[in-house]
């Protein structure tokens, strides 16, 4: 694979695996991304210019799809709406980009034989009760809960079928919530780390009690490399890194941190629709594609996190006060 086409390669998880696409082969990344609100052109700075070239358009816009992926030879699908609360705000974007997007990812793959793999998220599973011992498995039935959810789901269908009924050489991978440099401060974890930059108590929805698998975004690169390398057409992946944490137990460790008292939090309105908990069961993929994730130890992943988001204060600093009206409109 020469040549490697990443839709939403400036958004947070898709920048951070084309920065390892680069560090760990010698392919050549076009990079496809609408450089929406959540993206930006300098998650991909300092990359060669000979090796990685950046194409701002739209993947739901055939003519702009199809050139690109005729002349590559894999497509890595990250492109996607993916902030539950404006799903629910508004679902358009989401039923469009997620689903009418891949769908014209999957034709344009399906034209030209191209190896596809499809970027996915736990959420598709809905949630478990925080007292359920299970995790999520690829086997596990299909219960999203929100518009966002929903479109994932569909777009993870879209690509199933695809495999079946016209032979498209792809491969799927559902991952847990991820975190680390280049994540717009809408997100939990580096809102609540800017928030304590600012000297100011992190927030927490309703109880604090629900649960996340976390993992580094370095890991989902990692994680997804090997997949597209390795993977076996027409499967999927769950990829995560045994790093269930309740939202109070990461708001108290970025506190810590910060060497500020573990109960100096403030407790606001819960999120609509807030799923209870999430957590991987990654065992087909560290076995039969022989991956291990480097940051095992979630501490270790966290003050990297932390230590990015205090050296880029000049890239997440534009945008902190209209993300903090947003939240306080909700009560959050």
């Amino acid at each position: 694979m020469d040549r490697i086409l990443v839709t939403g390669g400036a958004g947070f998880i898709g920048s951070n695996f084309v920065h390892h696409v680069v560090a760990n082969t010698d392919a050549h990344v076009t990079v496809l991304d609408k450089l929406t609100y959540a993206a930006t052109q300098e998650s991909l700075d300092g990359l060669p210019a000979d090796r990685v070239e950046l194409v701002v358009g739209d993947i739901a816009e055939p003519e702009v799809v199809e050139p690109l992926v005729a002349g590559v030879d894999a497509v890595v699908h990250y492109a996607a709406e993916s902030h539950n609360d404006n799903s629910l705000e508004d679902p358009g974007p989401f039923i469009r980009t997620n689903i009418v997007g891949s769908f014209t990812l999957l034709e344009a793959a399906r034209k030209h034989d191209k190896r596809f793999h499809h970027v996915s998220t736990d959420e598709v599973y809905g949630d478990l009760e925080l007292d359920d011992p299970k995790r999520f498995t690829e086997d596990t039935p299909y219960n999203p809960s929100s518009p966002y959810s929903a479109s994932k789901a569909g777009s993870d269908h879209l690509v199933r079928a695809w495999v079946r009924s016209f032979g498209v050489r792809a491969t799927i991978s559902n991952c847990s919530n991820n975190y680390g440099p280049w994540q717009h401060i809408e997100k939990f974890i580096p809102r609540q780390i800017t928030e304590v930059i600012d000297g100011r108590r992190p927030r927490v929805y309703g109880d604090g009690l629900n649960v996340r698998d976390w993992i580094h975004t370095e890991d989902h690169s990692s994680a997804v490399l090997a997949i597209l390398e390795r993977g076996q057409i027409g499967e999927t992946y769950l990829i995560g890194a045994d790093g269930e944490k309740n939202n109070l137990e990461v708001v108290q460790a970025i506190l810590r941190h910060f060497g500020r008292s573990a109960d100096d939090i403030e407790f606001v309105r819960d999120r609509a629709g807030h799923d209870r908990r999430y957590a991987i069961e990654s065992g087909k993929l560290r076995h039969q594609l022989d991956w291990q994730p480097q940051y095992q130890d979630f501490d270790a992943g966290l003050q990297a996190t932390i230590d990015w988001y205090v050296a880029n204060e000049a890239w997440w600093r534009p945008h902190k006060d209209a993300v903090e009206a947003s939240y306080a409109a909700k009560g959050q």
